[in-house]
């Protein structure tokens, strides 16, 4: 046996073992598989009835600040410059860049607050139009991680775990559940910049990769210049035809490979020439607005309509939806705000408040909000005590990892409610902590899937995006 057979495979064995019937039913199997792979999940997924269809995730890369946005605090105010007690900070761990500071002043937000619909969420007035679907939204206020910098902070959202390698979120669920339209990516993903700092950490492709799971998984990150995805046009000198006899040339060959190896990531490659080939059709229609009406363009704000805008992303977030793909994620930098926050943050609020409350109006006059599921918050929270020096018309928050505050809508998710209780500083929780790893396995509850169950096996153990970890929060869920 050759030396890639030293695990041998079912597909090899029946093509070696001289059972012609067999390899000529092997080899039509994977052609029609070589098409319909990518729409078609484990099977036995899902576990029990979803709520939820699919997810956009709106992660809003370099944390926000939680007391200037959602966590109203109003006794600060008479404590403006006063150190913050030992007795609250409790020796935690600090990051080196306000580790060294001899004091650590208390920082009120300057922006007013007020309780919106009928839940009574109090909403800074940062977020105006967010405000008005205050109702929609479930707040949770005591979201908490180990991670206390940006890269492993966000990979640990990611993927489960601070370390790089293992599985994004989107490559789990595509790996689970497929897509529900053959003619596009399972897991999409779309980078914005936003107006508050420019100079935000960055972002790598590994967060949307598969891991070990089949690259097939991975996320296809789409762009806000040239092709939406790399490679879709065809080359000068090269049509349709021709790209099609070359793409049938190229996948007799990746099948003889594949039926000699059983090499799963051949099978991949073939799939994935034979969706980019779809997509040459599909992509362009997607990210063509011209057609909306201008009452949605309207609704979404003047940004709408600059390719690679957070606005941009949302209205493609709920048209990727419309078309059945499964996981959808928006990345939008800029919140890093360790000095200048009030300038800073209120661009980042200008950026994201009006379009985020679009799509969740846009989804729930479609009919779409009850089946998808929205996520939107960053890898960590701010500090009360001011980084630098305190004035009266600046200051700047470091990373806070102990509480921050996430919002969820729809797919499952009980609407109008705020659940989770920080301290009056908005520095330790008070009631319901909530984990990375809860806020997976609730996800996950939400498309019908068990988290402890979605596993794959590498390296001689069973995997899965909680890890050994995780609870449902059920007192969020409808």
């Amino acid at each position: 046996m050759r030396p890639e057979h030293d695990h041998e495979t079912r597909r090899y064995f029946l093509q070696q073992s001289g059972l012609g019937l067999g390899a000529v039913a092997l080899a039509s199997l994977l052609s029609e598989d070589a098409g319909a792979q990518d729409t078609v999940g484990l099977p036995g997924l899902p576990h029990f009835a979803a709520k939820a269809k699919r997810v956009i995730y709106l992660f809003q890369s370099g944390a926000p600040s939680q007391m200037d946005l959602f966590d109203y605090k109003p006794r600060l105010a008479d404590m403006r410059g006063a150190d913050l007690p030992d007795s609250v900070r409790r020796g935690q761990r600090l990051t080196g860049m306000t580790a060294t500071q001899e004091r650590f002043p208390i920082a009120p937000s300057m922006y007013r607050f007020r309780q919106h619909g009928r839940s009574g969420a109090w909403i800074s007035e940062l977020m105006p139009h967010l405000s008005t679907v205050a109702d929609d939204l479930c707040f949770i206020k005591s979201m908490h991680t180990e991670a206390i910098n940006h890269d492993p902070a966000i990979t640990f959202f990611q993927s489960g775990a601070q370390l790089a390698g293992r599985p994004s979120m989107g490559a789990w669920l595509a790996y689970g559940l497929g897509s529900e339209n053959r003619d596009l990516p399972a897991f999409v993903v779309m980078i914005s910049q936003g107006s508050g700092n420019p100079a935000d950490q960055p972002l790598y492709d590994r967060l949307w990769g598969s891991g070990f799971l089949p690259s097939q998984y991975q996320g296809v990150k789409f762009r806000s210049t040239g092709d939406p995805v790399l490679f879709l046009s065809n080359p000068d000198g090269v049509d349709a035809g021709t790209r099609r006899r070359i793409l049938d040339d190229l996948a007799r060959l990746n099948q003889m490979r594949l039926e000699e190896t059983g090499d799963p990531e051949i099978r991949t490659r073939i799939a994935q020439y034979e969706l980019a080939h779809r997509m040459q059709t599909s992509v362009p229609d997607l990210t063509d607005i011209s057609r909306e009406p201008r009452h949605v363009l309207e609704m979404y704000g003047p940004e709408v309509t600059r390719p690679g805008s957070y606005a941009f992303n949302c209205l493609l977030a709920r048209r990727l939806t419309e078309r059945g793909v499964r996981f959808v994620q928006l990345f939008h930098r800029g919140w890093d705000q360790h000095v200048n926050l009030p300038t800073q943050i209120t661009g980042q609020a200008r950026d994201t408040d009006q379009a985020s409350a679009a799509l969740i109006k846009d989804l729930k006059a479609r009919g779409l909000l009850d089946d998808t599921l929205v996520l939107w918050g960053g890898e960590f929270g701010r500090t009360v005590y001011c980084q630098g020096t305190l004035t009266h018309d600046n200051y700047g928050r470091d990373h806070h990892p102990r509480c921050f505050t996430f919002w969820l809508a729809g797919g499952g998710i009980k609407p109008g409610m705020s659940f989770g209780q920080t301290d009056d500083f908005s520095y330790n929780i008070d009631a319901d902590p909530v984990h990375v790893h809860d806020l997976h396995a609730t996800m996950l509850h939400c498309l019908g899937i068990d988290h402890r169950r979605l596993t794959y096996r590498y390296q001689g153990r069973n995997h899965r995006l909680t890890d050994v970890h995780g609870n449902v929060v059920q007192e969020i869920l409808r």
